[in-house]
């Protein structure tokens, strides 16, 4: 049985952001807001949840393509190398917000993974709730998204339905209210340039 935590995001609770994080030191995999859809997740340096998430979204562990979720633009340079200064200048305009980063990986990322790993996904949701998680648990989540069944919806908005669906999947849900249903821009920066991947919520253009 999950345990369903209720997290105020505009003011998120102490103690209870000090729960997801103990259920997170444990192994535990945790779904929570974004500031565009809900996600699931685990401490990165966790390779048994990380395995765990792995089976539960049908993915072999080397061909892992879920992103990080940072606190600030302060850890992405322990995780990602050659950061141009166009695209780090995008970056700060643009985060947090709702962009994902495809940046090439650090010598850090391979030791996380236990595999050579070139890119990495970097996200700083403009939410507080996982960033108060990251920045309690003192370094990044896994995260990927949880998706509906339903091919319209697409993605589960209502927390009450998600803990109906992974109660006995996960340890936490954590209720910030209901989620988005649009998920995050990817813009891939692996050669300097700016490509879209995914165009989700985020309009890069207005910053460009």
């Amino acid at each position: 049985m999950a345990d369903f935590i209720k997290i105020n995001p505009d003011n998120p609770q102490e103690n209870k952001i000090r729960q997801v994080v103990e259920v997170l030191k444990s192994g535990g995999l945790v779904i929570y807001p974004t500031d565009t859809i809900y996600a699931i997740g685990c401490d990165i340096y966790n390779t048994k949840a990380i395995s765990r998430l792995c089976r539960l979204k049908g993915v072999k562990p080397d061909k892992l393509d879920f992103s990080f979720i940072c606190y600030d633009l302060s850890e992405i340079s322990n995780y990602a190398k050659r950061i141009s200064n166009l695209v780090f200048k995008l970056m700060k305009k643009t985060l947090p917000g709702p962009f994902t980063y495809i940046l090439g990986a650090s010598s850090n990322v391979p030791k996380i993974f236990g595999i050579k790993k070139k890119q990495v996904g970097i996200r700083v949701p403009n939410n507080n709730i996982p960033r108060e998680i990251v920045k309690e648990l003192g370094n990044p989540i896994l995260t990927t998204s949880i998706r509906d069944e339903d091919e319209i919806v697409e993605y589960f908005t209502d927390p009450e339905l998600i803990l109906e669906k992974y109660n006995n999947l996960v340890e936490a849900v954590v209720d910030g209210g209901y989620g988005n249903n649009v998920p995050s821009t990817i813009l891939n920066c692996t050669n300097d340039n700016i490509e879209i991947i995914r165009q989700g919520l985020g309009e890069i253009d207005e910053f460009l």
